[in-house]
């Protein structure tokens, strides 16, 4: 498995790829992915646009991660402003980073790949915070809230509702930039 940085052109020339890993990690309906492609599409081009991906020995896609500054206009950003008291916003929203997207393939996960991608994405960004939002779930058992809270993500918005999604969302946030890891051990296996 090879971890590499995407261009904005990288990503939109996958773009079939990423809609796919999206899709299927996500579990979302076919007709909700086309909705998804031009938003992904239009991402590309925001400030501080960074972008990872995880191919296999051939080529294929196994999992992506993207984000970048998050500003006023934006849609998500916008949603999370309105729902801050103004201390929070100040604390949160002057310069951040917004991880956007992190995904691996559902039999690609369990191996690390989510961490690698999240480390190198947050090592690539600008901002001096970073924030995301992620699917509220029992935090003992699901991989992603054990992955954000491995990484020092804390809680600025619980139970959250998109408009849109009923589902209930938890918006994360931690300090950037992220410290360098722990250097592990001769004869211990790499985190």
């Amino acid at each position: 498995m090879r971890l590499v940085r995407w261009t904005p052109d990288d990503l939109v020339r996958r773009l079939d790829d990423v809609v796919a890993v999206y899709g299927e990690a996500m579990g979302y309906r076919p007709e909700l992915l086309e909705s998804r492609r031009g938003y992904i599409a239009t991402h590309v081009r925001r400030p501080g646009f960074r972008a990872v991906a995880s191919l296999t020995s051939e080529g294929h896609l196994a999992g992506f991660g993207y984000g970048y500054l998050g500003g006023s206009g934006q849609w998500w950003h916008d949603q999370v402003w309105r729902a801050l008291d103004a201390a929070t916003r100040q604390r949160w929203l002057t310069h951040c980073f917004e991880v956007v997207e992190l995904h691996v393939r559902p039999p690609a996960q369990g191996h690390g790949l989510g961490a690698r991608q999240l480390r190198a994405l947050l090592s690539l960004a600008e901002g001096t915070t970073t924030l995301l939002s992620t699917p509220e779930a029992d935090e003992q058992r699901s991989r992603a809230w054990r992955l954000y809270r491995r990484f020092g993500f804390a809680d600025v918005l619980r139970d959250f509702h998109f408009p849109g999604d009923e589902r209930p969302f938890g918006v994360l946030g931690r300090d950037l930039p992220l410290e360098p890891p722990t250097p592990t051990p001769p004869g211990r296996p790499v985190p």
